[in-house]
């Protein structure tokens, strides 16, 4: 994607504690996006994020994107453990992803998945991981687009037993 003349002014920061409103909106727009993927998401209000340890955790870093003062998009990434098995240690799992439908395709999404790129790059760490659900092909296309590859699909199967 080009940038356009909007994309040049996006500036991607450090979440602070002043962002808390409008994080907690953003992640209701996440979870309102995401319920239709997901039927064992519980009945309203849910939350999915402590958001006030996040911006204070060393090990986790919270972004904002913003647009002439604006807060427009989010993003994290949590270094994790990974799996014993695996050639790298550790990981940066990426949430959070969260763009107002009004700057989606601009590349918003982009600027803060290669900002988190760079922190994760300076903690040497040498794997991003996210999750996604399998039928959001918009996501799917968007994380494609700056390098996501499809990696593995989780399944699940209800017992019965409601």
């Amino acid at each position: 994607m080009k940038n356009t003349p909007v994309t040049d002014k996006i500036i991607i920061r450090k979440a602070a504690l002043s962002d808390m409103e409008t994080l907690l909106r953003f992640e209701q727009g996440v979870i309102w996006t995401e319920r239709p993927f997901d039927t064992t998401l519980q009945a309203e209000p849910i939350t999915y994020y402590n958001i006030e340890e996040m911006i204070n955790s060393s090990h986790i870093e919270l972004l904002v994107a913003e647009f002439e003062g604006k807060s427009i998009g989010s993003g994290y990434a949590r270094i994790e453990n990974s799996k014993h098995y695996l050639q790298h240690p550790k990981h940066a799992y990426l949430g959070f992803m969260y763009v107002e439908p009004e700057y989606r395709e601009i590349g918003v999404n982009k600027k803060i998945i290669e900002a988190l790129q760079a922190w994760s790059i300076s903690k040497n760490i040498t794997e991003m991981r996210l999750d996604v659900y399998y039928n959001n092909s918009i996501a799917i296309q968007a994380y494609e687009k700056v390098g996501f590859q499809k990696h593995m699909i989780e399944m699940r199967m209800a017992t019965g037993n409601d």
